[in-house]
């Protein structure tokens, strides 16, 4: 049986982007014949400055919204990554594999950096570092897929390299796992800015679909989508028109259409933004409606962490063990 494990950060609220590229993949391969566990990364949001209090409230939010998203704690596994030392237990092993280079070639080491320098804050050794925590999240369970959005790519490359690179010099000991990307709507794009991801801890928000937006705020954000000059009406084109091939794009996700057929059907951008705008409000209207009852219930989100923490522990201990005995420590 194949294993699967995949990962969110609680960095921010989770976005449209968050859903079509991640959540709603993750629902699939839980009905697929897989074991597959999903992690609510909180380790990874210290890695920037963060409100303390601000993170519990995103951890049990991002928690909620994954269930109200259709998870099913019945078929797949799902909890906190603090909740399992594990990770943090062989992600020391992973850096004493990984090397320097290779952690400051990582495209969002470098970009989060620069960020952090230009605002003159200093940049935390474990933004450098957190590529190998993800590693160590994946390897500790022996997955063989690893669900992401296309920004993360490059990490599960880097994850299959250490896990290569510790199998030859100490022996068998990690599963090479290998990416899936989502065919349409892996990198839903800004629509303020079609040049960039949208993402849960961006400043402007006016172009940020979040999940739990209202109706009304979801149409307003998408009608007022940046769309491109040029001539020759709605054709999709992300080199030339990103902003009208991101638009093409989310209704190719909410509809399960192709964004170059849906591109013939439009002459103008109006109706395909209130389009775009109608299928996205009715996608998200039963995740708002579940996510609802779910928050009245805290502690029945808090019973299906704790249980997901144990099961996950019982997987990860004998993988991270066996990882230390044969890296040279001794045994306690």
């Amino acid at each position: 049986m194949t294993r699967i494990f995949s990962g969110i950060t609680p960095s921010g609220h989770l976005t449209l982007g968050n859903y079509l590229g991640a959540l709603r993949q993750w629902v699939a391969a839980e009905h697929s014949p897989s074991d597959a566990l999903f992690c609510v990364v909180d380790l990874h949001a210290l890695t920037v400055e963060h409100d303390p209090a601000r993170l519990r409230r995103l951890t049990r939010q991002n928690a909620t919204l994954f269930l109200a998203a259709g998870l099913d704690p019945r078929r797949c596994t799902l909890f906190v990554q603090s909740h399992v030392a594990e990770h943090t237990r062989l992600s020391y092993l992973l850096e004493c594999t990984a090397t320097d280079g290779e952690l400051r070639r990582m495209i969002q080491y470098r970009e989060k950096a620069a960020k952090a320098e230009a605002a003159g804050q200093g940049v935390r050794l474990s933004l450098l570092t957190y590529p190998v925590l993800m590693a160590a999240d994946i390897l500790a369970y022996a997955a063989d897929e690893v669900p992401v959005g296309e920004d993360q790519r490059q990490h599960v490359e880097l994850t299959r390299d250490l896990a290569v690179r510790f199998n030859q010099r100490y022996g068998h000991t990690f599963t090479v796992p290998k990416a899936t990307l989502p065919t349409v709507g892996a990198r839903v794009m800004d629509l303020q800015d079609p040049t960039s991801k949208m993402g849960k801890s961006s400043e402007n928000t006016a172009g940020i679909v979040y999940l739990l937006d209202e109706p009304a705020v979801i149409t307003k954000k998408v009608m007022r989508a940046v769309t491109d000059s040029g001539e020759g009406g709605v054709v999709y084109d992300r080199a030339t028109r990103p902003g009208v091939a991101n638009l093409l794009d989310v209704l190719a996700a909410c509809t399960g259409g192709d964004p170059e057929k849906l591109a013939e059907g439009y002459a103008q951008y109006g109706p395909l933004k209130r389009d775009v705008a109608e299928a996205v409000v009715e996608l998200l209207r039963p995740l708002r409606e579940r996510h609802a009852g779910l928050a009245a219930d805290p502690g029945e989100v808090e019973r299906v962490l704790r249980e997901g923490a144990e099961r996950a522990r019982a997987i990860a201990r004998p993988v991270v063990d066996r990882a230390y005995e044969a890296i040279g420590l001794l045994a306690p």
